[in-house]
């Protein structure tokens, strides 16, 4: 019987395969399309090479190929050849453990760990020890044959073993490692089998590099092609002048602190690109808080760079939910190298969520965890990155100083709000961080666009003061709540008044296409000069670039109320005419919250402008108020769990217990959005299966809503036959789900 795969034809005798010089043979899968085996040798060999070519550090690739060597060990069992050759149970006969706890004898962990979790996922350290006491203590009776099988088979020299030292690595920096190790292995092993079964597929992985010069000029030309008159320019070019100048230096952590409007997007960009040359860098990872800007971010670049560099990874965009019938075949080769590439970030530039991107670094899933490693040797830009939540920031900036040590990683911190992320007493952040921009101060002088005043002291006020307030002005103004409630239910007041040319509002009770149509038309209608009201949640505090003369909002933190002003006179067109922009800053009476830190830094955020408002105009107020919420209203009581879970190597606790968001919410496709929701359902309803394209399709008109909501409201929702939910109740034209505004913040996020 032939065999392919191996050194040559195989002959089968009782069961067992035998080379042509007399030695049995070895698998690692069963047959492909072709009727060959993957031979066992070569699938280790093979993802050894490919784990140590993904070494950052020389001294790494010992561990990386050891790993790749290793992994499958325990597939020389004559149990687990005899599963590939006549089948069983998937997962009847584990192997993990054998390499794991062959490695551990020699006190080689990290690999041993690695090599545990490759199939279920990183262990705790307990579980990992119970998976290979057996072999350590050498209570696994067939170990001295599988060992001698692989020594034969590969030529493997276990004299070797006996050197591997371990790199120089503190408790924290040793769990990053150990998490760059497992992503590698698990890439590598996921790469060598996919060139198994599916040699086309595996053909189609994208090899581009970072046209690092070619995007330089391209970036050039945009610049170049921009206006240069106007104070506003001359200061963009300027900031983006002396930003450059810091690009090289070596890796490290930066941040780009430039007010709102002053182009910080391509401004880190030509910076990244040139650090990332400097530094023999592979790619950049921009990392956005919304899909809205993230939208907007990669429909600039691609028109600046070309679609076929920048690689959008988001659950709008390109994943299939949790769905496992995607026939992808007929999709265009270009779509299907970009979803390749998903798997595991190997392309030029990638945008993707702070979600997507946190909660993989804290994952122990395969699957998650196998594009980590390519945050190696990376640039990555945190826009808005004021908006990590406050309640697991420690945990966060730990985990990016260890990455940062450990994979020769560069970060960038971009917002208008920098927070308190270097280390002082009491937090223990970031080590150090270079700012870009050596005196923002200035900068921040000479673009004020707003004055900012206090609506009755901030005296608790009613609605119908409010309303008073907002008509007498006859601009157009923008109204930002804290709460879908209480955007709503002043928006249904507002309804009725015929002051204003439209009215408007905004929240994620919207699905994605209304809202991105009404944005379209606020824009439309601002441009034209109409004299409109825009009530909204805090949805447009980030990525939405209005341009409103008047602006207020409800009391909030000190970073909302920063970022709603930069919704106000933002590219100071106010400012030729000798004029600001207001913003007003107010207090609801029986004011909501979305949460009970927001509440306390909100309150916090009261005292210091009724103490002096004029900080508001201070560069960096928002650094100082920031170190002083977390000092007295944060408990990094809670945050230090997921420290100590990290320095105890309980991976399996750290994905348990980190959440970038916890709002336990699902989809909901809106049925009855508009005709073409409802002609999209019913094509789907006719399908066999539902592919990535279809569920991208989907998202325009999905709406995030709670467990409750959905459970509430069960008569209106139904499940699909593919698994989705889908809305049958009310959706206004003006504001999306209906529910009652008593209880819109209980229900849709």
């Amino acid at each position: 019987m032939a065999e392919g795969g191996g050194d040559g034809e195989g002959e089968e005798n009782g069961g067992e395969v035998w080379d042509e010089g007399g030695r049995m043979k070895y698998y690692a899968h069963s047959e492909n399309n072709d009727g060959s085996k993957h031979d066992l040798s070569k699938h280790l060999f093979e993802t050894a090479q490919k784990a140590e070519a993904l070494a950052c550090r020389k001294e790494y690739s010992q561990f990386f190929r050891l790993a790749g060597l290793l992994h499958d060990f325990g597939k020389y069992q004559p149990a687990f050849q005899d599963y590939l050759e006549h089948g069983g149970r998937r997962g009847s006969i584990p192997h993990a453990k054998w390499g794991a706890g062959y490695a551990r004898k020699f006190k080689i962990y990290d690999v041993s760990i690695a090599i545990d979790g490759h199939h279920k996922g990183l262990p705790n350290r307990a579980d990992w020890k119970n998976d290979t006491n057996q072999i350590v203590y050498d209570d696994e009776p067939d170990f001295d044959e599988v060992k001698n099988a692989f020594l034969v088979d590969t030529g493997f020299d276990e004299m070797t073993l006996e050197y591997v030292c371990a790199p120089a690595l503190n408790g924290l920096q040793h769990e990053i490692f150990i998490r760059y190790l497992f992503s590698v292995l698990t890439d590598s092993d996921w790469l060598s089998t996919e060139k198994h079964f599916d040699d086309i597929k595996s053909s189609m992985r994208p090899i581009r590099t970072l046209p690092i010069v070619a995007m330089l000029n391209r970036l050039e030309e945009e610049f170049s092609a921009k206006s240069k008159s106007g104070e506003i320019n001359q200061l963009r070019n300027l900031a983006r002048n002396e930003a450059i100048g810091k690009a090289l230096l070596a890796t490290g952590f930066y941040s780009l602190a430039l007010p709102t409007g002053m182009g910080k997007t391509l401004t880190s960009l030509a910076w990244a690109l040139r650090h990332a040359q400097h530094n023999k860098l592979k790619r950049i990872i921009i990392v956005l808080p919304y899909i809205s800007i993230i939208d907007q971010t990669a429909r600039e670049l691609k028109r600046i760079f070309g679609d076929e560099w920048i690689l959008e990874h988001h659950s709008s965009y390109n994943e299939a939910s949790n769905s496992t019938t995607d026939r992808s075949e007929d999709y265009p080769a270009e779509q299907k190298r970009k979803q390749l590439a998903c798997e595991n970030w190997d392309y030029p530039i990638i945008i993707t969520t702070t979600v997507q991107f946190f909660e993989s670094l804290f994952s122990n899933r395969p699957s998650k965890c196998r594009k980590i490693h390519n945050i190696a040797e990376s640039v990555v830009i945190f826009d808005e990155v004021q908006t990590i939540p406050k309640e697991i920031v420690l945990p966060t900036l730990g985990m990016l100083n260890d990455i940062q040590e450990i994979m020769r990683t560069s970060f960038l911190f971009c917002t208008a709000t920098q927070p308190a992320y270097e280390k002082r007493p009491g937090f223990d952040g970031i080590t150090a961080i270079t700012p870009l921009i050596e005196s923002p101060g200035i900068l921040y002088d000479k673009s004020k666009r707003v004055t900012y005043q206090l609506l009755d002291e901030l005296t608790p006020i009613s609605f119908a003061r409010l309303k008073d307030t907002v008509t007498k002005h006859d601009e157009a103004s923008l109204v930002i709540f804290n709460t879908k409630k209480d955007a709503l239910e002043y928006f249904m007041i507002m309804k009725s008044n015929k002051t204003w040319d439209a009215q408007y509002h905004l929240s994620t009770a919207m699905c994605p296409d209304h809202r991105k149509k009404t944005i379209r038309n606020i824009k439309s209608d601002l441009k034209a000069k109409k004299k409109i009201l825009v009530v909204s949640t805090q949805l447009i505090e980030a990525g939405v670039d209005f341009d409103f003369p008047l602006v207020f909002r409800a009391l909030a933190p000190l970073e909302a109320i920063i970022q709603s002003a930069g919704r106000c006179n933002r590219e100071g067109l106010l400012n030729h005419s000798g004029k600001l922009g207001n913003v007003y800053l107010f207090l609801l009476q029986d004011a909501r919250y979305p949460n009970k830190t927001y509440h306390a830094c909100a309150g916090y955020a009261a005292e210091l402008l009724q103490d002096d408002i004029e900080q508001l105009y201070s560069h960096n107020v928002f650094e100082k108020y920031y170190a002083s919420v977390f000092a007295l209203y944060i408990d990094q009581a809670s945050q230090q769990g997921i420290i100590n879970a990290r320095k105890d190597f309980n991976f399996e606790t750290v994905n348990d217990i980190y959440r970038y968001l916890d709002d336990h919410s699902e989809g909901l496709f809106v049925y009855n959005y508009n005709d073409e929701s409802r002609d999209l359902l019913h094509t789907l309803q006719f399908k066999e299966y539902i592919s990535r394209d279809d569920y991208r399709a989907m998202q325009p008109f999905t709406v995030q809503a709670y467990e409750n909501f959905i459970y509430q409201n069960r008569e209106d929702v139904k499940t699909s036959p593919h698994g989705f939910k889908i809305w049958y109740g009310n959706y206004d034209p003006a504001t999306g789900i209906s529910v009652d505004p008593m209880e819109a913040d209980k229900y849709v996020v």
